[in-house]
């Protein structure tokens, strides 16, 4: 049988890039950049690049980090708003892949299944199955997963009784209908999370007549503007891409001295909250009852509010929020634990994701089945016993491209490393000192806990550990250079 010319070829390259989100497309620009002389590609299990910024289309979706530090640092902002839209950040995303070729080498509709190291070749044969059903095994001297860590496919399942009874519409964000009306409609989101927080005042704006977000337990919000004053200033002044980069310096140091004083001074930080809530909320608000959590900022991630959008769909009364345990939901709408029903045409399950760890792929060296979840991470991007594989994970306080981005740089400089000493295989060697392990994402959040243990493990120690912070984060990888914790030949 002749293969169809014009159909999708097996790929032999240096380096195969997984997924084609903000971190892939980011990846691919800096092997484009810093290792011209390899050859690369990006595979993409769907349609179009742009990962989660393509995936979502709820209304309203957003990205809680300030597009300054979300933004690459070799492309920087220069938009007049630091909080934008998802479709803001995809248009970006889109671009970049243009500017830097990625979008050349992107190769859509292949949703890789396995990925099996062979010593005796020293490469990795990459599995990918179409739509239509073609399998093809690529060839790669290294890969970076960069499939972020969640499943795209299936959300997290509440296990919310009496869905199906509902007498108007059940959907969850992550797949939002495109034709779904909610105009003169009650509507229910029920979670707490950033996409509860950003979905409220949404369909506020969106005319629904009124929407109620029922949450299990109380959450800290935080109202930021959506605007950076500072940044227009020092556009005026400066080349707009100088004032970006400015921009961001300030931000990534503001946010981790931010981070650092509410995780040290805990109780000062929740006086400081809750003493914001009250300046946006009619006088006898119960604050704490809704944004008054046991837990301290940032054991959970901080949701953040745009120039207070939700603060001011509950001042008007457009919407609500209600803190209850949920029993069912029924025709009428959603029946709490105490009998009272909130009424409801549609009902949104804001309930969260699940933990995905390289887009469901079957990982295997030698035959052997990698347990991801019980292998140790090398500077937050290698597994242990692990030959040339990387995986791109963001920070839980700043912004995820921070991180994915310095791990793109850190691996394009491996490479480099590796090719001028004659070196074609890297493997992180845990040396099984006993140090206790800790949990990749330093979060109690309900879709951590789920998927902890999906997750690779660090240490305390360098470099096994992963900090929650950019600069220490350079430094460390500066200053560690490429051979410590690796067996290199």
């Amino acid at each position: 049988m002749t293969r169809d010319p014009m159909a999708p070829q097996p790929l032999d390259v240096d380096v195969l890039v997984v997924g084609a989100g903000i971190s892939g497309v980011g990846t691919g620009a800096r092997l484009a950049m810093h290792r011209p002389d390899l050859t690369w590609a990006v595979v993409e299990a769907r349609e179009d690049l742009g990962g989660t910024w393509d995936l979502f289309r709820y209304p309203g979706v957003r990205s809680d980090s300030d597009m300054f530090t979300l933004a690459y640092p070799f492309r920087p902002w220069t938009g007049e708003r630091s909080i934008v839209t998802g479709e803001e950040i995809l248009r970006y995303v889109r671009e970049t892949a243009h500017a830097y070729g990625v979008d050349a080498r992107l190769h859509l509709g292949q949703r890789v299944t396995d990925l099996a190291w062979d010593s005796g070749e020293r490469c990795w044969r990459v599995t990918a199955v179409r739509a239509d059903g073609e399998v093809l095994t690529h060839r790669a001297r290294f890969v970076h997963l960069a499939t972020g860590y969640y499943s795209y496919d299936e959300p997290h399942d509440a296990g919310i009784a009496g869905l199906d009874t509902l007498d108007g519409d059940v959907v969850h964000p992550q797949h939002w209908p495109p034709d779904l009306e909610v105009a003169g409609r009650r509507v229910v989101v029920v979670g707490s999370g950033a996409t509860a927080v950003t979905l409220v005042p949404a369909l506020v704006r969106r005319g629904a007549a009124h929407v109620t977000m029922l949450q299990r337990s109380p959450g800290y919000v935080a109202a930021l503007p959506s605007r950076d004053p500072g940044a227009a200033r020092l556009g005026r002044v400066l080349p707009e891409d100088v004032a970006g980069r400015a921009v961001r310096v300030r931000n990534v140091v503001a946010s981790g001295l931010s981070y650092a004083a509410l995780r040290r001074f805990p109780g000062a930080g929740r006086r400081v909250l809750r003493r914001r809530l009250l300046g946006r909320l009619p006088a006898g608000y119960p604050v704490d009852t809704h944004f008054g959590p046991r837990y301290d900022p940032w054991d959970q991630r901080l949701c953040v509010t745009p120039d207070g959008d939700l603060l001011d769909a509950l001042s008007t009364g457009a919407a609500q929020v209600v803190t209850s345990a949920l029993d069912r939901v029924v025709p009428e709408g959603v029946r709490l634990v105490d009998g009272s029903v909130l009424d409801a045409d549609v009902v949104v399950t804001a309930t969260g994701l699940r933990l995905q760890v390289a887009g469901g792929a079957d990982i295997t060296v030698d035959g052997e089945p990698v347990e991801v979840g019980e292998r140790w991470v090398l500077r937050g991007c290698m597994l242990s016993g692990v030959p040339n594989l990387s995986l791109a994970v963001g920070y839980v306080n700043a912004s995820w491209t921070l991180r994915s981005d310095l791990t793109a740089r850190w691996v394009t400089g491996l490479l480099g490393w590796m090719d001028r000493r004659g070196l074609t295989v890297a493997t992180p060697r845990w040396d099984g000192s006993g140090d206790e392990a800790r949990p990749l994402l330093p979060l109690m959040a309900g879709y951590v806990r789920r998927g902890a243990h999906l997750l690779p493990r660090q240490a305390g120690r360098r470099p096994w550990r992963v900090v929650q912070s950019y600069p220490r984060d350079v430094l460390e990888m500066r200053r560690g250079g490429y051979a410590e914790g690796l067996d290199v030949r």
